[in-house]
């Protein structure tokens, strides 16, 4: 629900001012594969971490051509997490862009309060021309699961909490060729030459299909890539492939990959959905893949998975309207190891939704998914 605040000085149908979010509470039971050693003498056989996060999202409509955007997310963490990994701490404060827009404001010994904003930006739109310069969302991926395309800011699909996903600091310039056409120029502000990106994307319908290329300098390497969404017979047909070369050749820590990734998606009459995807990554290992975390800050478009190659599925069903179930699989066919994620949401009312998940990881010590362990985590949910 979004709440208007209306101008005192005018009588329009639409405010000029918005303001709308969320308040969440999310508490997560976790068992590692082996105990967690917190001391010489102590150590942990499972864990629990409790987050009540406030979300709010401010928009100001200040002309038809001008529109100015705040959203911050504010987050209280407690727990054994907190108390036993006083790293923790340091992994949440870490923001990422040019700015830094977050911090740690309350830090005690069994909770701490931080406080991020992840949008900001300011956005002029005239004629075919829209230029948004600030902290922003540059979404280019076409798939649901891995996005190739997404070179500016990738996001992990293990991290569901995080609807809005993580923004860029720089600025986006559009231009929109035609009714289903446009062509966009992206710079991302960085300290050096390594966290620097420049990138261009040209969008156009061909065939009933949106196809896009892409190609320029993100980061450490030049990119050249292109995807498309269309579908077939009903269903939802994705795909997209980026190709990234490193920019120095006498950088012998940077690789040359390829990562592609394919999907389809359809709902049958009865409301059933179902969902696959496969992913390739020409640097991927087909032996055993451990050792990263999935939420690893350095993730990114060029990484989006250790193994060579990566198998997902998923099928979700309303069972009324108000309470549905999903569960989704995930398979490094190479190593064997494997990731399994049931969910299952309930709508109390209009503005409030209840929701049980579970992160379940399986296989060999060293695999991709096998070092993990399992997660059960419970939410309840108040969006204003």
């Amino acid at each position: 629900m979004i709440l208007l605040l209306s101008s005192s000085k005018s009588l329009k149908a639409q405010s000029n001012l918005a303001l709308y979010g969320y308040v969440k509470e999310l508490s997560m039971f976790y068992k590692p594969v082996q105990a967690m050693s917190v001391s010489a003498t102590d150590s942990l056989d499972y864990l629990f971490l409790n987050q009540i996060h406030n979300r709010i999202n401010f928009r100001w409509y200040a002309s038809s051509k001008l529109t100015v955007a705040l959203e911050a997310r504010n987050r209280i963490f407690f727990g054994q997490m907190v108390r036993e990994f006083p790293d923790y701490e340091d992994y949440i404060e870490q923001d990422n862009g040019y700015l830094d827009l977050g911090a740690v404001l309350i830090s005690q010994k069994t909770w701490f309060l931080h406080s991020m904003l992840d949008r900001a930006w300011i956005d002029y739109t005239s004629g075919k021309w829209q230029v948004r310069l600030g902290r922003q969302r540059v979404n280019w991926g076409t798939n649901l699961v891995w996005n190739p395309n997404d070179v500016f800011n990738t996001f992990s699909y293990f991290d569901f909490d995080y609807e809005e996903r993580p923004g860029t600091d720089g600025i986006r310039i559009q231009y929109y060729t035609g009714v289903t056409s446009s062509a966009e120029l992206v710079y991302k502000i960085g300290h050096n030459n390594n966290e620097t990106a420049v990138a261009g994307m040209y969008r156009f319908l061909k065939a009933g299909y949106d196809i896009q290329f892409l190609g320029g300098w993100v980061g450490k390497d030049f990119v050249l890539g292109g995807g498309w969404s269309g579908d077939i017979k009903g269903g939802g047909f994705r795909g997209e492939a980026t190709w990234f070369k490193p920019r120095d050749k006498n950088d012998e820590e940077n690789f040359e990959s390829l990562v592609a990734s394919v999907s389809g998606d359809y709902t049958f009459r009865n409301s059933l959905y179902v969902h696959f995807a496969t992913l390739f990554n020409s640097h991927g290992t087909t032996g055993d893949a451990g050792g990263r975390s999935f939420f690893a800050p350095d993730i990114s478009a060029k990484m989006l998975s250790l193994g060579r190659y990566q198998l997902f599925a998923q099928s979700s069903y309303p069972f009324t309207p108000l309470f549905s179930g999903d569960i989704a699989v995930m398979l490094n066919p190479s190593d064997g190891s494997s990731f399994i994620g049931p969910s299952l949401t309930y709508s109390i009312g209009n503005n409030w939704e209840v929701m049980l998940n579970g992160q379940l990881f399986f296989g060999r010590k060293g695999t991709e998914y096998g070092d993990y362990g399992q997660a059960v985590f419970g939410r309840l949910k108040w969006a204003f």
